[in-house]
């Protein structure tokens, strides 16, 4: 498995407000489903990020181009391969 973080940035600030609820509820469920481990939005309000757990980055990206933010054309994104570290290791 590897982590994958995406960073969502609001392109489209009525199509967010209008699309989050459903975006909420899609990163819900993959989270149930175990595949974002964390998501939240920028303190500055220029848009978020989520923390995937995938086989892949290809899925991660197909995840993303799934979401209705981003398929709605509310937020663009960008993808960045990501280790954690073991932090009780250090």
């Amino acid at each position: 498995m590897e982590h994958v973080v995406a960073l969502l940035w609001i392109v489209d600030p009525e199509a967010n407000r209008r699309l989050r609820p459903a975006h909420l509820e899609y990163i819900g469920r993959l989270h149930r489903e175990g595949k974002v481990v964390m998501a939240g939005p920028f303190g500055d309000g220029s848009g978020g990020m989520v923390v995937y757990r995938v086989d892949s980055v290809d899925e991660a990206r197909r995840l993303v181009l799934d979401d209705p933010v981003v398929s709605g054309g509310a937020r663009r994104f960008s993808l960045l391969p990501w280790t954690p570290l073991e932090l009780s290791q250090l």
